[in-house]
């Protein structure tokens, strides 16, 4: 090979190298400033410093004149007991299996496997969490879903941010169009968002444990990125 292809191989290896480096140094940092963040929620919580927002953003969702009845019409709650399904361990759970049985049959063994751990772990710390701090539901309102857990953290926005950022990730990673990238990121922020929501919309979680669940989705969906990097799986841009 002559000198000069020799050596612009080898100044485009460090470019690529120093890219990856850099993209990954940025999802370490963000997955460590969302368990910074969790545990700092956690700690405002445990405190009692977030009760005052917690409860004025719960009774925003209800009828002043009835705190049995929710803003918006009968209607409406039932498409937010819809919406927040998706964040449910049955729909998550099916996600997640479809998601790992598309890729594997595609060959993506590394994304299937990642999409598989990022959603365990988000499970099993999130089960945790809840086990540790013992946090009771809101007893403002009635609840408007079925509740069976501890309150903090959410759940159902652990899950659905850990199951969504990461599919989006995934998918991202193996698509070249930069369109369908952020089109597949605003769908999983929107899932995420709307699930997050319905929670305290139904009374069945405080503000708090909905952003503190979200911090730990997220957490573990840039833990993902960085594994999937890391152990090789092939990505676009």
């Amino acid at each position: 090979m002559p000198v000069r292809d020799a050596k612009a191989a080898a100044a485009a290896f460090w470019r690529l190298l120093r890219r990856f480096e850099s993209r990954a140094l940025l999802f370490v940092l963000a997955a460590a400033g969302a368990v910074w963040a969790f545990f700092s929620i956690a700690e405002e919580v445990a405190e009692g410093e977030t009760h005052a927002v917690d409860e004025r953003i719960v009774l925003f969702f209800r009828n002043p004149a009835d705190l049995n009845d929710p803003i918006g019409p009968g209607g409406f709650e039932e498409a937010v007991r819809d919406v927040t399904a998706l964040g449910g361990f049955t729909l998550v759970t099916l996600a997640t299996v479809v998601g790992v049985l598309a890729f594997a049959f595609r060959g993506r063994i590394r994304h299937a496997a990642v999409l598989l751990g990022a959603v365990l772990l988000a499970l099993i710390s999130s089960e945790g969490m809840k086990a540790l701090y013992g946090r009771p539901r809101p007893d403002l309102v009635p609840h408007g879903s079925n509740v069976y857990s501890a309150s903090f953290p959410s759940g159902h926005s652990t899950l659905s941010a850990a199951t969504f950022l990461t599919l989006a990730m995934l998918i991202s990673s193996l698509e070249a169009r930069r369109r369908m990238k952020a089109l597949v990121y605003a769908l999983a922020l929107l899932l995420l968002a709307t699930v997050g929501l319905s929670r305290v919309y139904l009374g069945v979680h405080w503000p708090s444990d909905v952003l503190a669940g979200w911090c730990l989705g997220a957490a573990w969906a840039f833990v993902a990125w960085v594994v999937l990097r890391a152990v090789g799986g092939r990505t676009r841009g």
